[in-house]
């Protein structure tokens, strides 16, 4: 066992990202069964797994909530956390993401990239998550491990570098050639792992592939290059060192291979977390607010406590909440401060997880992600700090929802109970929206798409016994300027008794193709003084909320304010946030306005003798067809569809192709809406 002057150089936290069905659940029920944390292996069609303990992810065989699991690997304390590869849940995929150091992207060997992985791939890019890959399913007919390596250097990075050769392929497929070390593992029974030299006929291209693997390293890495140059090759140590390297930094890849379900290369997987992806000491210290000034914490155990709580899991026992903790030590019984929320809050008992199964601690310090029980208001997002020494950290963004339900309970004395189990449920997902319809007076759940509020409304049921109706889905639509209109005046002049108000203001208001809302003043002269010209910015915002085509939030306009006036007595803030709002609101029922809908990215993949069917029934659908590929006798078609068109998508597709079309739908945005899609 190796000895560590600091603690925190052998935590790692990591996430395992994928598409759906690519493997991830299946990935870490064998981290877990391979590091002794659990002593059976659980399976995702049995409904056994640790990690999916949720019953709606038992029944419907994908994880849903991210779950967080921690378990030990050769001296090393690893923090999972196993995030939903759904398109529906990419929310938790965010919130895992902020709080990670690391990740395992899991890819299916017969599929390659799939639409999802990208997906979850740009969201960890944008987070400068570290990564390496695991070509998961191995076993399975028509497999190529370089075919999966072309499409993953094609669509998410230029510089693979596979550190593995299968030893053979399918059915066969029995271990891998490890080519830092060049040496054979295999797992003949399926169990115990077995090392050896490199297999006769397997030499001369695992020479081979060392050697392009050394060439590689060497074109990225200084120090690597440098003894390439002087000896012509590398030393196992120089290259393992590269490796970590390059990892850490994004700018190569490391590529490995195995079949989870099979139990084939999951050590040398765990290996390759240890050995290449970053401890909390080797991230950046992490940045925060204080009283406006941006401050860095280091992952110092003696430093002020700084923690992200990043998800909240509301139990009937009572709340768990998930924390990150970014500096400092936190002990069971000590107070600390809510700063999202302004108050202090309690820390009752702190749990390290292993999935459903917790084992209590006495404290926990920097670097390490524990669930704590006791915290009342704080929510994922809140940060958790000394009370001498606050510190805001930023809370990953949430998602404008893009689906709504009407739902009420069926009973009518379950009222109250459905506003609290609504109220939890958007405590535990931010992404959860819970309002009610001015118009109709009716309570609308809104989310990231259709199975999502499927989850979320069963959820009600199951736990709380609810009975619930739901109506229809509807969409988000918005409103756009297609037309601008320019040198509108709008002059708010009230008078009845007292001070007066008075505000003019002249208004263009313009298409803004950047999306969202740009404001600027043109004022000359000091016509409208500057505190007032703010006070009209704060007036056209208000007047964003609802647009004049059917009451929609507005979008894509830029508004520059161009002259006014004001009155020496009767001139003030409120006149001018007045004029700025009914003034832009006149400006835009004089505008030619667009009526916009969500749209997503559909990705259906159908057996190739039913694409014709699917191509019609996408096109019924106001689709526009983007590409079509073949692989493997199965046809791959993408198109851009209207969310609205999609409710009802999955049974359609199933009954059309004997059950054996699946399909991803990813929210791309908005586009023109028909005018006859003009609805309420």
């Amino acid at each position: 066992m190796r000895t560590h002057h600091n603690p925190l150089a052998v935590v790692r936290n990591l996430g395992i990202l994928a598409h759906v069905d690519a493997g991830k659940t299946t990935v870490t029920e064998r981290i877990l069964f391979a590091t002794g944390t659990t002593h059976k292996r659980g399976e995702v069609h049995d409904g056994t797994t640790v990690t999916d303990f949720d019953p709606q992810e038992r029944d419907r065989g994908i994880t849903i909530f991210s779950a967080a699991v921690s378990c030990a690997w050769d001296g090393h304390r690893i923090n999972l956390i196993d995030t939903p590869g759904h398109v529906d849940f990419a929310d938790e995929v965010e919130r895992a993401l902020r709080v990670l150091d690391g990740a395992v992207a899991v890819f299916d060997a017969v599929a390659g990239v799939e639409p999802q992985s990208e997906s979850v791939w740009r969201q960890a890019d944008r987070h400068g998550v570290p990564r390496i890959a695991f070509v998961n399913k191995m076993d399975r007919a028509g497999v190529g491990l370089d075919a999966a390596v072309a499409s993953i250097r094609e669509r998410l990075h230029p510089a693979p570098l596979v550190v593995q050769l299968p030893i053979g392929t399918e059915d066969a497929f029995t271990g891998v050639v490890d080519l830092v070390r060049m040496r054979a593992l295999r797992w003949p029974g399926g169990d115990a792992l077995e090392e050896g030299p490199v297999p006769d006929d397997l030499r001369d291209e695992a020479g081979a592939r060392r050697r392009a693997l050394e060439e590689a390293v060497a074109e990225l890495h200084p120090g690597a290059l440098e003894e390439f140059c002087d000896t012509g090759a590398l030393r196992e140590r120089t290259l393992a060192s590269a490796l970590r390297d390059l990892t850490r930094s994004g700018d190569g890849l490391v590529v490995l291979c195995g079949s989870a379900y099979r139990d084939r290369g999951v050590e040398p997987l765990l290996d390759a977390v240890v050995a290449y992806l970053p401890s909390p000491l080797d991230v950046p210290p992490v940045r925060g607010t204080q009283d406006g000034e941006v401050r860095e914490r280091p992952a110092d155990p003696a430093a002020p406590p700084a923690a992200l709580a990043f998800k909240v899991h509301a139990t009937p026992t009572g709340r768990l909440t998930y924390l990150r903790i970014y500096s400092g030590t936190i002990e069971k019984g000590d107070t600390l401060w809510d700063a999202s929320a302004g108050r202090t809050e309690r820390i009752g008992r702190i749990l390290r997880v292993q999935a459903d199964r917790h084992a209590p601690l006495d404290r926990a310090v920097a670097g390490d992600i524990v669930a704590v029980v006791g915290l009342k208001s704080a929510r994922a997002g809140s940060t958790l700090c000394a009370p001498d020494a606050p510190l805001v950290l930023e809370p990953p963004g949430v998602p404008e929802p893009v689906v709504s339900v009407a739902v009420e309970s069926r009973r009518a004395g379950d009222t109250d109970r459905l506003a609290s189990g609504l109220a939890r449920l958007s405590e535990e997902d931010p992404s959860l929206v819970v309002r009610t319809d001015p118009e109709t007076g009716q309570t609308l759940l809104s989310g990231m798409g259709e199975l999502h509020l499927e989850v979320a409304v069963e959820k009600l049921r199951r736990d709380l016994g609810l009975e619930v109706n739901v109506g229809r889905p509807r969409v988000s639509y918005r409103e756009t300027v297609g037309r601008g209109v320019s040198g509108l005046v709008y002059r708010h002049v009230k008078q009845d008794g007292g001070a007066g108000q008075f505000a003019h203001v002249v208004l263009d208001v313009e298409p803004y193709a950047e999306g969202g809302f740009d404001f600027r003043s043109a004022v000359v002269g000091g016509r409208v003084p500057q505190e007032y010209v703010r006070a009209v910015e704060a007036g056209c915002r208000d007047a964003l909320a609802e647009g004049p085509l059917g009451g929609h939030p507005v979008t894509g306009l830029r508004v520059t304010l161009t002259d006014g006036a004001t009155h020496v007595k009767d001139s003030s803030d409120t006149a001018f946030r007045t004029a700025g709002r009914l003034g832009l609101r006149a400006a835009l029922r004089a505008c030619a306005m667009v009526l916009l809908e969500p749209v997503a990215e559909v990705t259906v993949t159908v057996p190739e003798d039913a694409v014709g069917g699917v191509l019609g029934d996408l096109a019924a659908r106001r689709g526009r067809v983007t590409g079509s590929v073949t692989r493997a006798g199965a046809a791959v078609v993408t198109a851009t569809v209207p969310l609205a068109e999609l409710f009802g998508y999955a049974t359609r597709l199933r009954s059309r192709t004997q059950g054996r079309g699946t399909f991803t739908a990813r929210p791309t945005g908005y586009a023109p809406a028909p005018a006859a899609t003009a609805v309420r």
